[in-house]
């Protein structure tokens, strides 16, 4: 964990320090547990939206890490705080999947708001395989937090 990018986030308004919650850890993680198993059920359906889910399942999971760390993002970087802690808490180990947190937060940005059908199959795919991996990264890192 790089605390000096931490505090650097908290001085900029980023992030902002919380009291632990339990609760709200083991919520976030079943936030994306449950949106991580709607992505795969809607991939054959709608790319677009199994893609915006699976983010929000990785999101969803980058969140619990917060809130186990007694911080969560301000309400104007809510999404981009997210991917910047975790860049700052997980470091150099996980740089692929921060950066590719970030592009997808980028392309469901586009889906949502701009163009409809932007979303290819093989996008989907790479956005629920992430998110699964992180889902378990984020589990293995909170377990004592979720009771295993």
């Amino acid at each position: 964990m790089d605390e000096i990018a931490i505090r650097r986030l908290e001085m900029d308004g980023i992030i902002r320090k919380i009291l632990v919650d339990r609760q709200k850890v083991r919520d976030a993680v079943r936030l994306a547990e449950r949106d991580l198993a709607l992505a795969k059920r809607l991939a054959e359906q709608d790319c677009d939206w199994a893609f915006s889910i699976a983010y929000n399942a990785l999101l969803q999971s980058g969140r619990a890490i917060m809130f186990s760390e007694g911080y969560r993002t301000s309400s104007d970087s809510h999404h981009s705080g997210v991917v910047k802690f975790l860049s700052a808490y997980l470091g150099n180990p996980f740089e692929r999947e921060i950066l590719a947190f970030d592009r997808m937060r980028r392309k469901r940005s586009v889906a949502i708001y701009d163009t409809a059908g932007s979303v290819t199959r093989s996008e989907v795919e790479f956005a629920i395989d992430t998110a699964t991996k992180f889902l378990e990264v984020a589990k293995k890192r909170l377990s004592a937090f979720l009771g295993d």
